[in-house]
């Protein structure tokens, strides 16, 4: 697979595993820096910017959604859109995007929380790499 091939998968499934759909990306993005170790800060943006542009499809996706008190869902509301930073975390954080839009939470801060959440992931990531 060649360098541009492999980014376009590392967005890609960045993407898709922001979603409601299983898979992860962490793999992918490791799998392209060991072979392509240049590459570090445009897989870094893609991989967030992939996996903020899913977990925003989630948060439009509960925008959707009409909306009726649910008690477990107001836990989301008292912590606010900086609970979004944990967007990447396995099972939760699909739930968090998704009640955030459904809470009708800002679109840009929402964004901007789940963007540096999962740009720190992948960067502890991305620089574990270095260190194998």
């Amino acid at each position: 697979m060649t360098e541009t091939a492999s980014l376009y998968s590392l967005f890609a499934s960045s993407f898709l595993a922001a979603t409601l759909l299983p898979g992860g990306s962490e793999a992918i993005l490791f799998a392209v820096l060991r072979k392509y170790p240049d590459t570090l800060w445009m897989s870094l943006g893609l991989a967030t910017l992939g996996n903020t542009l899913g977990g925003m499809t989630s948060f439009f996706m509960g925008w959707l959604i009409p909306q009726k008190e649910l008690k477990h869902v107001e836990k989301v509301r008292h912590y606010g859109t900086p609970a979004l930073l944990l967007a990447w975390a396995p099972l939760i954080g699909d739930a968090f995007c998704l009640a955030a839009g459904w809470l009708r939470m800002s679109i840009w801060q929402s964004a901007l929380f789940m963007a540096v959440g999962k740009f720190a992931r992948y960067a502890l990531i991305a620089f574990s790499v270095n260190h194998l």
